[in-house]
């Protein structure tokens, strides 16, 4: 959800490199729609632990490259001290957080040369596509019950703590249980499970109208939904008429 479509497209264009049709955005392979928001705008008190928080990740080649040039126009960062190389037991990416104008949350990651996914492999430019969204939740075992129903399966669990990650989340010593789900041959966009054990997330309620209320959209029939935490599902149909 977005206060103002032009404005947003915009950013996403200039520090982003999306690629703009009207509120279609697409970055590779990958596509994202904004929509008007009429609810609330993205809450002044935010954090990466938030109930609500839900990013897209964008794959870069160049991680400085693209941190400088997303800083210049208009990101505004949640990691400290810049991109953070967290640990092997958490991937061993090199990653930074930042939040878009109106506050949605996003995420650069750069993968390391010699473990770089076969779908990110050869890829020119300097944005390459959104690899995954990630939402915070309550309980890795909920939700992914839920999503299950979905369609979704588990490709990967990791938990990821110390000082890197730290810096990466903004937060004091974070412990959170990182669960990846995929749709069976489907590399990306994957979701991730974020369950912050600690800090643990705050409570929060938003409506599906609220700037906060990023929308996962599946190729389905299935209405406008919330998952146990209150994310929203949309299924869209694809059939061409």
């Amino acid at each position: 959800m977005t206060r103002n479509i032009t404005a947003c497209a915009e950013f996403y264009r200039s520090a982003l490199g999306f690629m703009v049709d009207g509120p279609m955005l697409g970055l590779g392979e990958q596509q994202i729609w904004l929509q008007a928001g009429t609810g609330a705008d993205y809450p002044a008190a935010r954090a990466s632990n938030d109930p609500w928080f839900q990013h897209l990740a964008i794959v870069v080649n160049d991680i400085a490259a693209a941190f400088d040039h997303a800083t210049r126009h208009g990101a505004t960062a949640i990691s400290t001290d810049g991109p953070q190389r967290l640990p092997a037991s958490s991937g061993g990416v090199t990653a930074w957080k930042f939040r878009d104008p109106e506050g949605h949350p996003l995420e650069l990651l750069q993968f390391p040369p010699d473990a770089t996914p076969p779908c990110w492999q050869g890829r020119d430019g300097l944005f390459l596509g959104i690899d995954h969204t990630a939402i915070v939740v309550a309980g890795t075992q909920a939700s992914e019950t839920f999503y299950r129903t979905l369609g979704f399966e588990r490709a990967a669990q990791s938990h990821n703590r110390g000082p890197a990650q730290a810096a990466l989340d903004g937060l004091a010593a974070p412990h959170v249980l990182v669960t990846a789900l995929r749709i069976p041959g489907q590399a990306v966009p994957h979701l991730e499970l974020l369950d912050y054990l600690t800090p643990n997330a705050p409570a929060g309620t938003w409506t599906t109208s609220d700037i906060a209320a990023t929308r996962i959209v599946m190729s389905g029939t299935q209405p406008l939904s919330r998952d146990p935490d209150g994310h929203c599902i949309e299924g869209v149909s694809l059939a061409v008429p």
